[in-house]
């Protein structure tokens, strides 16, 4: 595994953005897998930056997002569609036939996430994953459990996880019970992966993620294993990090 330590959020996104830009330079018709909540805004104003100045063309690149919340529509104002749509891919020359994020709204939920893989398989499998921690060790919303599900599934959100999203919400009433996620094994197939964690918040996950034990209650733990991760955190989420 790779640190890089930042001594904030702005250095934190510009590193995060320089390891996709080196991956879209080198490849340029990599698949990029991509994650949402507040901490990769900043890596996709980075990119967005860099496309504005003519560094960056994503004109063949493909996306593939790690989760959607069940049960919203993609012009939903919380979708992570929307997200991405209005954080990165309205303002880039990726194609949107070229993106793609779980259909929270699919009617038979099994045969849309076989679909979501074979299209991943299709494409190749993805060439640079970028994760966030959720503050129980999730990944996408790979939740903790006794295993570690492998494939793009349906789950059932835990109390923490709806509590930590009802910021993007009107309460926690509206923070939907269920979303379809990328699984663990679907993430660590990824060729490599970038995980952004900031904040003091995050110090005890991150230490239980990459020097705890590897279980299933800690489903980010897992990344233990992978050949190619790359961790960046500012100082804050760094405090227990041994030296």
């Amino acid at each position: 595994m790779r640190i890089i330590r930042t001594e904030n959020y702005e250095e934190l996104s510009r590193r995060a953005a320089d390891l996709i830009a080196a991956q879209i330079l080198v490849k340029p018709d990599c698949v990029l897998g991509l994650a949402t909540g507040s901490t990769p805004e900043g890596t996709y104003k980075e990119l967005v930056d860099r496309y504005e100045k003519g560094i960056l063309d994503f004109s063949q690149v493909s996306s593939v997002n790690l989760d959607e919340y069940k049960g919203l529509a993609p012009d939903h104002p919380q979708s992570y569609r929307r997200f991405m749509q209005e954080n990165l891919f309205d303002h880039i020359s990726i194609k949107p036939e070229n993106t793609i994020v779980p259909d929270g709204l699919a009617a038979d939920i099994p045969a849309m996430c076989e679909a979501y893989e074979r299209k991943i398989e299709d494409w190749g499998g993805v060439d640079l994953q970028l994760l966030g921690i959720g503050h129980d060790g999730h990944i996408g919303f790979n939740e903790p459990c006794d295993h570690f599900p492998v494939m793009t599934h349906e789950v059932k959100l835990t109390d923490m996880t709806r509590e930590a999203n009802k910021r993007f919400f009107n309460s926690v009433d509206e923070v939907p019970t269920a979303a379809i996620t990328m699984g663990v094994g679907t993430v660590m197939a990824a060729k490599k992966i970038v995980m952004v964690i900031t904040g003091a918040d995050k110090a005890d996950i991150l230490y239980k993620v990459f020097f705890g034990p590897v279980t299933p209650e800690v489903p980010g733990s897992i990344l233990q294993f992978h050949p190619d991760v790359t961790l960046i955190c500012d100082e804050a989420a760094a405090a227990r990090m041994p030296q």
